[in-house]
């Protein structure tokens, strides 16, 4: 009765006279607020919100359960090194992270699916149970791409009971365990592609001053080389080749 008390007020307060009106004379108040308070169909209204938040945090999921933190951040660190501030543009090496993360992720995507996804449009699921079945590929994939240091880590920093097994640890726990060694991998990665390009600098630096040319900015001369030698070495292909065969 306080639902159907708190339901009729808000009617009241938020709604014109003329409209509270029409409604009630199209559809009885009584019989409405018996529908609305029909356990059954709270249940529904609550799954629907929490189908609508988990939609909303799919951004934040992608960048904290996939290898699109690892992607973005290689690809980020390579404009660096090549000294080109907006080229290729930022939309361009989201959108090659998006991909390649997609490429890495379909076998986990397509378990997610088979073990869950469809189960539940089939009804042979309920939703808690989904949920539950959905996360096992996800874990999995994310303690096979998790560092032992970083999850022993995190572990003691979450102050929790040693787990007895990787599949006992938290979920938040894993996520940032997960976190960490992402961005410690991507830097390891930066690092490397960095080293070449760094030689080139310092050559060309050593060059301009030993001619007397101090006068040149060095990344005028160092840029063309660097862009020179990775076509050469076709580079893109060498980076997207080693950002997926790094994950799997």
């Amino acid at each position: 009765m306080t639902l159907k008390k708190f339901l009729f007020g808000a009617l009241i307060l938020c709604g014109p006279s003329s409209a509270l009106a029409a409604a009630a004379k199209a559809l009885p108040l009584e019989g409405a607020l018996n529908s609305l308070a029909d356990p059954q169909r709270l249940s529904s209204v609550f799954e629907t919100v929490a189908v609508l938040t988990a939609v909303s945090l799919i951004p934040s999921a992608l960048i904290l359960m996939t290898s699109f933190l690892r992607f973005i951040i290689v690809l980020g660190l390579l404009r660096q090194a090549l000294s080109l501030q907006q080229t290729p543009p930022n939309h361009v090496l989201i959108s090659l992270a998006l991909v390649l993360t997609c490429f890495v992720m379909a076998p986990t995507l397509k378990e997610i699916n088979t073990v869950a996804l469809r189960p539940y449009q089939e009804n042979k699921l309920p939703f808690p149970q989904a949920i539950e079945k959905a996360g096992e590929p996800v874990r999995k994939f994310l303690l096979h791409q998790t560092r032992r240091r970083e999850l022993a880590f995190m572990v003691k920093l979450a102050r929790v009971e040693t787990p007895k097994s990787e599949q006992d640890v938290p979920f938040l726990v894993l996520v940032t365990a997960f976190v960490l060694s992402e961005l410690k991998t991507a830097f390891t990665m930066g690092f490397l592609i960095f080293l070449p390009f760094l030689v080139i600098d310092l050559g060309v630096s050593s060059v301009l001053m030993s001619l007397g040319m101090m006068m040149v900015p060095p990344s005028m001369v160092s840029l063309p080389l660097k862009i020179l030698l990775f076509v050469m070495v076709d580079g893109w292909t060498l980076l997207v080749e080693g950002l997926v065969r790094s994950v799997r």
